[in-house]
């Protein structure tokens, strides 16, 4: 069976697959509140961010990948209005359900899926966008989910990712040690699971940086790829046109 990366460890691709899904299985309850105070917030401005760049408007139909806790697909369904449509979907059940959920009780329905993303269940030609927010650096074949990004696009859609990325290089000692001390230990005081928070971050540091995922974009089809550096690189956007 062919190996691949689970952070630093070299593992058999169907255990990837286990052990990631175990990760945000565990860290659902308490991802929102995490993602607040690992980033001191800023995780709400980078989303609004890439929400921009989607370039939404209204009646426009959006898919949402890795869509977890909801709060992309909630920026999404303002943006498209309700004459557009937005599916949240995640390959995690317990991530799904806690998105879906909190949508639920602050009164917006949305179509949700679970789903991997290396094998999208839409027909071609489906969506005006198509994005996913720090799910990309933890699918096995980041290529093949780039490849079904293109496919369920309409012409002139747009694929955007947000993930983290390279930072710039004078503030890699202060980034990596916050990296690989702090977060765990935030992880283990918040979420009871320093090694998920462990793992978080060293699958930052094997994703591809930005010429790379342009790169990787570009083989995938897509037209015009383009990237966005926010906070010193900590994370990047991308973007590309089918």
């Amino acid at each position: 069976m062919s190996k691949t990366h689970f952070g630093y460890q070299q593992v058999d691709e169907s255990e990837k697959v286990h052990r990631v899904r175990e990760v945000f299985k565990a860290v659902a309850p308490q991802y929102d509140l995490m993602n607040d105070l690992m980033s001191a917030g800023l995780h709400r401005l980078w989303k609004r961010f890439a929400v921009d760049v989607c370039l939404l408007r209204p009646g426009q139909r959006v898919l949402d990948v890795a869509g977890g806790t909801g709060d992309m697909t909630r920026l999404f369904s303002r943006a498209v209005g309700p004459t557009g449509s937005v599916w949240l979907t995640d390959i995690n059940g317990a991530m799904l359900a806690t998105g879906r959920d909190r949508l639920i009780d602050e009164g917006l329905v949305v179509p949700v899926a679970q789903c991997d993303a290396e094998h999208l269940p839409f027909p071609d030609r489906t969506f005006d966008c198509v994005c996913v927010a720090f799910g990309l650096r933890n699918m096995t074949h980041k290529d093949r989910a780039l490849a079904e990004f293109r496919r369920v696009l309409r012409p002139g859609g747009r694929a955007v990712v947000l993930e983290f990325s390279k930072v710039w290089k004078p503030f890699a000692p202060v980034y990596d040690a916050y990296s690989f001390s702090v977060l765990p230990a935030l992880g283990g005081l918040i979420a009871g699971n320093p090694e998920a928070y462990r793992y978080l971050a060293e699958s930052i540091r094997m994703h591809p940086g930005q010429a790379e995922l342009e790169a990787m974009m570009r083989d995938a089809g897509f037209e015009g790829v383009s990237h966005f550096n926010l906070t010193g690189g900590v994370v990047a956007v991308h973007r590309g046109w089918a």
